[in-house]
């Protein structure tokens, strides 16, 4: 891999520079193009004739699969109707293994049904040597009684402390709304939306690309889990922009060693391989049954290094983000 790239956001057109990538030289591949739904980007004219735009992402989408380990992973997101277009692409050159559905409504569109959902496409490159981790996320609880809001009957005695393994639907990843959380750009990702599908397809120190880096969410999410990044983006703003978040970022989003990721100070998505270590630093209910009123909580000790912040109800217990390795608000 050319150290020119490697843990920078390079500043250019991605096609041309993805061509000086090696093949079979990166780990995971993750693009969210632009929309051609005519968002005001920088340095991009978002809306092109409809053949243009799908020669220009059948180019894209080739080098992208192309520069992929055979035991990597592609993911691209967008809404549906242009991954239809890219599925016709994909299944020349790679194998499908889902269609992610992210519960993301937005504004009624007139004559149709409300979009409710945009849709990342899982291809691995190689079926057989695709590298894949379970991972699960935290059980849904009702907020006034605490019991869990799906109904397990007979089988609460197969429940799993943490949570349920992670579907193809996900509903708990909300938009980036609010103005103060957004940087300049039009189309920013939530950073734990990246966290979760890097950590199910990666390992610590392997390689993550983006083609279209925008203001750098994907390798912010990468750095902050001890993978490395390549970004390629086009505007020479967001490039800034994106140096600017990295410097301020470190690989701490763990637990011991475990790699988790964190949003509101809460765990929100961990490898399901990891739990059994993980399980050391918290106190879980007994019966296993209990999992149905009782959540699991961090245990109230200074050495584990995590300690979130609504269970701040026992006694004298420091924020979690102050312990994390140091890492700051």
């Amino acid at each position: 891999m050319p150290e020119k790239y490697l843990n920078k956001i390079t500043q250019g057109d991605c096609v041309p520079l993805l061509r000086n990538i090696p093949d079979n030289s990166v780990d995971v591949t993750f693009a969210d193009p632009p929309f051609n739904l005519k968002k005001k980007y920088n340095s991009t004219k978002d809306s092109l004739a409809l053949q243009e735009y799908l020669d220009w992402c059948e180019q894209w989408i080739n080098e992208m699969v192309r520069v992929t380990k055979p035991t990597g992973s592609i993911f691209l997101h967008n809404i549906p109707k242009w991954l239809t277009y890219y599925t016709a692409f994909l299944n020349k050159i790679a194998h499908f293994k889902h269609w992610i559905s992210w519960d993301a409504p937005t504004s009624p569109m007139g004559k149709s049904l409300q979009p409710s959902h945009y849709g990342i496409l899982f291809y691995a490159k190689d079926a057989k040597q695709n590298k894949f981790y379970e991972v699960r996320y935290p059980h849904k609880r009702c907020r006034k009684c605490g019991y869990l809001h799906k109904d397990y009957g007979g089988k609460k005695g197969m429940l799993r402390p943490f949570g349920p393994l992670l579907s193809d639907v996900w509903t708990d990843i909300h938009r980036v709304k609010h103005n103060k959380y957004r940087d300049d750009h039009p189309c920013q990702l939530p950073i734990h939306l990246l966290e979760r599908v890097i950590l199910m397809s990666t390992d610590e120190g392997d390689i993550v690309l983006d083609p279209f880096s925008g203001t750098g969410t994907t390798a912010l999410a990468a750095k902050r889990l001890g993978r490395n990044f390549i970004g390629l983006e086009l505007d020479k703003e967001y490039v800034q922009i994106s140096e600017n978040r990295l410097r301020q970022e470190e690989p701490n989003s763990r637990i011991g060693n475990i790699w988790v990721s964190f949003f509101l100070d809460e765990i929100v998505t961990l490898r399901d391989i990891d739990w059994e270590e993980l399980s050391r630093y918290y106190i879980v209910p007994e019966p296993i049954e209990d999992i149905d009123h009782t959540a699991i909580i961090a245990k109230n000790d200074k050495s584990n290094g995590y300690t979130p912040k609504k269970n701040k109800q026992m006694s004298d217990l420091p924020l979690f983000i102050e312990l994390r390795e140091g890492r700051k608000a």
